[in-house]
């Protein structure tokens, strides 16, 4: 067990940084949060930057670690598969995974208030309104612009969890000779749209399913909420013929929304208001090497693999960075040179490897859900995963429902089984007989192969 006098100090009061907080209290650790913001839980936060959150296995694993899971459940609505709104107007629903298999559609919000509660209820000290400037490495201390006045904070471990654009990181890449960093954005920023509950609090829209409006080259979907309503995302292109750039007036915004999500306008009364409202966003990758610094210092969660949110698993893959530190500290106990070198080895390759997932998954939900040659490709992906689901798991079942499986080794998996089903849809002939034992011997032999 560590000595309860070394002392920590986490910058980013996020979801990441909350639970790791409560990871390092629960093993004796004295750990202090800084946070630039202020206390979300007390103040009242901006409109329109709120991706609604899929919480999966990964994710609940690690809740499961600190013993909170069930209590983060409680704030969650399932989700079991896509419900797809299709242009022509027809509905099609894609399950994600097996009977009894679904993801968890929760408020970022609501989570990182619960997360912040129960970080304070286990006795981390948290402080907010505190901007991080520099790290001093030689002397191991942090310098903090507060409201009023700076202060400097000394460290015996430092994790860096304050998002994709984290100040701990810059200070880290700084003063080191030979850092590695790579950030670059897609094409599509992203708005969110509201629906609201309907009479008495009901749902609108089909409550137990993430909705996807695939379009070609944008997309728009919507997530549950407790209070019965949707938080909606349109992901869609900066600039273009169809872009934010040529949406200027009321009028234009209402003319694209009824020609192009028809059964959506009705749902949403003020809509053109929330569209020219809520801010438009950017969507980040960022790839970083190295992590640490010998036994102090440590990047975490967004700080390390910020990634864009198209396989609903940059909290998860976050919290799982918490969950492979804990098992480090289990078996290497207070020696943080051997864990944080270990956690680095294990989580970056993982980390990059995310990454490139979700960029292929956006593809796929904005273009490949609305095509049915895709959906038959995924419907006998199910089946022979059916039949023989320890030679066969869909990528997707490998990323959400499958901890034990890293992601590098999915993204390798994905890759070899995305080929061998290229090679099976190329039968003129497979919409009619895709669902023969030769089909499914022929999969599984080149899988073997």
């Amino acid at each position: 067990m560590a000595t309860p006098t070394k002392s920590i100090l986490i910058t980013g009061a996020g979801l990441v940084g909350s639970l790791l907080s409560i990871y390092l209290r629960r093993r004796g650790y004295e750990v202090s949060i800084y946070e630039r913001r202020g206390d979300m839980r007390k103040e009242t936060v901006e409109a329109g930057r709120s991706i609604n959150l899929a919480l999966s296995d990964r994710g609940i694993k690690a809740l499961q670690g600190v013993g909170i899971a069930e209590e983060v459940l409680q704030i969650a609505i399932p989700m079991h598969g896509r419900h797809l709104h299709q242009p022509d107007g027809s509905h099609a629903f894609q399950p994600y995974g097996k009977e009894g298999q679904y993801i968890n559609s929760v408020s970022r919000h609501e989570l990182n208030c619960k997360l912040l509660d129960l970080a304070e209820r286990e006795g981390v000290h948290l402080h907010f309104h505190q901007r991080c400037d520099h790290v001093n490495w030689k002397k191991k201390e942090v310098h903090f612009a507060g409201p009023n006045e700076t202060s400097t904070v000394p460290f015996d471990l430092l994790f860096g969890a304050d998002g994709a654009y984290s100040a701990t990181r810059l200070s880290h890449m700084l003063q080191h000779q030979k850092f590695d960093y790579q950030q670059y954005y897609i094409d599509c920023g992203y708005k969110e749209l509201s629906i609201p509950a309907g009479a008495a609090g009901a749902f609108q829209l089909e409550k137990n399913a993430l909705h996807i409006w695939p379009r070609g080259n944008y997309m728009l979907i919507a997530l549950p909420n407790l209070d019965g309503s949707f938080t909606g995302t349109l992901f869609f292109p900066f600039e273009g013929e169809t872009s934010f750039e040529r949406l200027k007036t009321e009028a234009d915004v209402e003319a694209f929304f009824r020609q192009t999500f028809p059964d959506l306008v009705p749902l949403v009364p003020d809509l053109a208001r929330q569209f020219f409202h809520n801010p438009t966003s950017s969507l980040v990758t960022v790839k970083c090497f190295p992590w640490v610094r010998g036994d102090h210092f440590a990047l975490i969660g967004d700080a390390a693999h910020a990634i864009v949110p198209f396989f609903g698993q940059g909290m998860n893959a976050g919290f799982e960075d918490c969950t492979v530190l804990a098992e480090l500290m289990e078996q290497w106990g207070d020696d943080w040179e051997p864990i944080l070198a270990e956690y680095q080895a294990l989580r970056k390759p993982d980390g990059d490897a995310i990454a490139d997932l979700a960029i292929n998954n956006f593809t796929e939900m904005r273009a490949r859900t609305a095509d049915p040659k895709f959906l038959l490709q995924k419907k006998i992906e199910a089946w022979v995963h059916e039949s023989h689901p320890d030679q066969w798991i869909p990528a997707y079942s490998q990323v959400t429902f499958s901890p034990h499986i890293r992601y590098s080794e999915a993204l390798r998996n994905s890759q070899r089984q995305e080929a061998i089903m290229q090679e099976v849809m190329k039968d003129p002939d497979i919409a009619e007989n895709w669902k023969r034992e030769d089909v499914k011997e022929r999969i599984l032999a080149a899988l073997r192969g």
